[in-house]
């Protein structure tokens, strides 16, 4: 595992912010770079564990800490605008191609970096041969009434940084020892979703149904039947939406949203690297092994 620092661009919103990057490369050369985007309040140390099975497998790993979150600048629970978080992304890949060069690339993305990811597919997604998401969040549990979706407007603009949500950690995973460690992370964010965020959640979420009839690469969802915190409906309108003619919807009955930290963890790692190896396989740039 290395870690680094990339910076957010001029003209970037939060321009200058400095973004944690951690990577981890397998013992030969890697025959494919997975980018992968952590969700909402946590960070991309909690996918060590991730890291370790794709390496075992051959892959390269390139993890950012989003503006806002784990060791990156930015405040916890707000966000000026949602494009810092893609900007992020962009300059991760940028990272990723001075090191790696035209090696295979892969997106990887949880929760939110799920919505992240769709969002950076539908304008950069040539620069990947596949992605996979992981309880992507593309559509709220509840559709927001015309006065929630109002107040929601009102305190973006003047309380940004009012507290509005709290997310019930329980709904993380099964395990309780999941729980609890994502509870004792001191680089968890435990505070609530300020308005400004709630605010630009909603309208990425709208813009990522919008565009994803122009995504047509290679997909993987994987959501968990029973995750309270991202709805297994975001996974099934992206299945039926995206123009790609190879994409794959795995529901996992009973998982909670973390299904990379669930008890059955192993069985749906093994998916998605079953999934990517297949991917990597058909692509030309991949490495000969």
């Amino acid at each position: 595992m290395t870690t680094h620092m990339v910076q957010l661009p001029a003209g970037s919103v939060g321009a200058g912010a400095k973004l944690h990057v951690t990577h981890w490369l397998p013992a030969a050369r890697p025959k494919a770079i997975v980018l992968l985007a952590h969700g909402y309040a946590e960070h991309a140390g909690r996918y060590a564990h991730v890291a370790e099975r794709l390496t075992d497998a051959g892959y390269a790993v390139y993890a950012i800490d989003h503006w806002g979150h784990g060791q990156s600048d930015g405040e916890g629970g707000y966000v000026p605008r949602f494009s810092a978080f893609t900007d992020g992304l962009s300059e991760l890949l940028t990272l990723v191609e001075v090191n790696h060069g035209e090696t295979a690339r892969l997106l990887l993305g949880h929760s939110m970096g799920g919505l992240i990811s769709t969002l950076f597919l539908i304008e950069r997604q040539q620069a990947f041969v596949a992605a996979a998401l992981s309880g992507p969040a593309i559509v709220p549990a509840a559709p927001p009434s015309r006065f929630t979706v109002w107040i929601s407007r009102f305190l973006s603009r003047f309380l940004p940084r009012l507290g509005v949500l709290s997310l019930d950690a329980n709904g993380v995973s099964r395990d309780p020892a999941v729980v609890a460690a994502y509870l004792a992370d001191p680089l968890v964010y435990a505070g609530k979703i300020g308005a400004r965020l709630g605010r630009e959640f909603m309208d990425a979420m709208a813009a990522a149904q919008a565009g994803a009839p122009r995504i047509t690469l290679p997909i993987l969802l994987q959501h968990g039947s029973a995750d309270s915190l991202a709805s297994p409906a975001g996974s099934q309108y992206l299945f039926d939406h995206v123009a790609s003619t190879d994409k794959t919807l795995k529901l996992y009955p009973g998982l909670f949203h973390e299904i990379y930290n669930e008890p059955e963890q192993d069985a749906v790692l093994d998916d998605l690297i079953a999934w990517f190896d297949a991917q990597v396989a058909s692509d030309f740039r991949s490495p000969p092994e």
